[in-house]
């Protein structure tokens, strides 16, 4: 099943669990619409041709959703009852670190076998260096940055380009350096406002007239940053990119991620694992611990940073 927020690469992996596991004579049972879906059972049983022509399309083939029943102890024992009721013998979940808890917390209270692959375009999982969907988010920002660009140049503007990432700053970090953007703000380093404006207002005294700063939506300076600003500038604009970045069609990274991945879950259910998620490091799959994926993911982004603003 596929739970919490839609990332490109999620019908990859679901493609390769359905294939891969009928290959080992396993069958499958999908969930839509996530955790809802097991407390409603609204199961579907697939086989190969269920999952053709799915691989290149953005979303999720099975459909996701928030869940406030499964939040809830009786939720969850109607899902237990569901699952054990259609013979389903273990689960994976295929979502972000929301979605990791509700599986730990199901395995723990039932001691259900669950595998978790990491969805989601934050890449904030702990325990892997990718998770699904950031890469093909990561060059759709890029892509709306290098447009953005040539507005900027040609009007002598000031561009704060605003993209998603409630609590990490990955995408915005990344998006920056590989856009060429002159500043990046995000959630996990408080950053001074004032020598940001100071280093726009006297690049502007030197002839530098267009720039742009990137801003993690978590960071929850957009708004500061476009007042402060046009105290002293006039020609300032503001794009926020958005959902744009979780829909479309993943790119070949995350295609091959989302197919390692699902047949790594598959394996690792079928090699007894019962409460433990699936990884990527040193381009290969890693099984871990879920308990591990689900503590928040600190990244050090301060090098980025440096790198920004000494390269613009």
């Amino acid at each position: 099943m596929t739970s919490g927020g839609d990332s490109p690469g999620m019908n990859s992996a679901i493609r390769s669990v359905v294939r891969y596991a009928l290959s080992h004579g396993v069958s499958v049972t999908g969930v839509s619409h996530g955790y809802q879906g097991l407390v409603e059972k609204n199961f579907i049983e697939l086989d190969r041709r269920d999952v053709s022509n799915i691989i290149n399309l953005g979303g999720t083939f099975l459909k996701t959703a928030r869940s406030e029943e499964f939040l809830k102890r009786a939720g969850r024992e109607k899902a237990y009852k569901n699952m054990t009721e259609s013979g389903i013998e273990g689960f994976i979940v295929i979502g972000g670190n929301g979605s990791y808890k509700g599986a730990l917390v199901f395995n723990r209270e039932y001691d259900f076998p669950a595998v978790g692959i990491p969805a989601t375009i934050d890449n904030d999982i702990a325990g892997t260096q990718e998770t699904l969907g950031f890469d093909t988010a990561l060059n759709t920002a890029m892509d709306a940055i290098d447009k953005i660009r040539d507005t900027a140049y040609s009007m002598d503007r000031i561009f704060l380009v605003e993209v998603m990432g409630r609590e990490s700053g990955a995408i915005a970090v990344h998006s920056a350096l590989a856009g060429g953007a002159e500043d990046v703000i995000i959630p996990e380093i408080k950053q001074d406002m004032d020598s940001i404006l100071e280093k726009v207002k006297q690049g502007r005294k030197s002839g530098k007239k267009s720039w742009i700063i990137v801003v993690a939506e978590g960071s929850g300076k957009t708004g500061i940053m476009v007042e402060e600003l046009r105290k002293y500038i006039d020609d300032v604009r503001v794009t926020v990119i958005g959902h744009i970045q979780r829909g479309g069609s993943p790119s070949a990274f995350d295609r091959i991620l989302g197919a390692r991945m699902g047949s790594a879950a598959v394996d690792a259910l079928l090699r007894g694992k019962r409460h433990h998620a699936v990884g990527w490091r040193n381009d290969a799959p890693v099984v871990y611990p879920l308990k591990d994926a689900v503590e928040y993911k600190r990244e050090n982004f301060s090098q980025f940073i440096k790198l920004i603003q000494i390269l613009t």
